[in-house]
């Protein structure tokens, strides 16, 4: 399986992913570490990839979002974005609901 198809089989195998600098539990960037802790902070069961110990993960990643920097959050299958929009949605409180609407499903 080459890498593209495996970045489409995780982000639709999970219904969120956040592909990230380092692991939720230890962040090896402070973007990585805002949008995981906005996760935790809604109660979300996420599936995260650690972008540095994959090196071709980290560089096609890109290619396939179309979004240049880390961490990238996807949610049912679509990019939500980066730490910026992942906190912004947090503060308005549609992260919430985003996450809440994927343990219905």
């Amino acid at each position: 399986m080459d890498v593209i198809e495996r970045i489409k089989s995780t982000v639709e195998s999970q219904p969120i992913v956040l592909f990230m600098k380092g692991t939720p539990q230890f962040p090896m960037c402070g973007f990585s570490s805002r949008t995981a802790q906005a996760l935790k902070a809604v109660g979300a069961n996420f599936h995260s990839v650690n972008v540095l110990e994959d090196p071709e993960i980290r560089a096609n990643l890109p290619r396939y979002s179309n979004w240049p920097t880390f961490p990238q959050l996807f949610i049912n299958g679509e990019l939500i974005g980066g730490c910026d929009i992942a906190l912004e949605l947090y503060e308005s409180g549609e992260l919430e609901r985003l996450v809440q609407d994927t343990q219905k499903a």
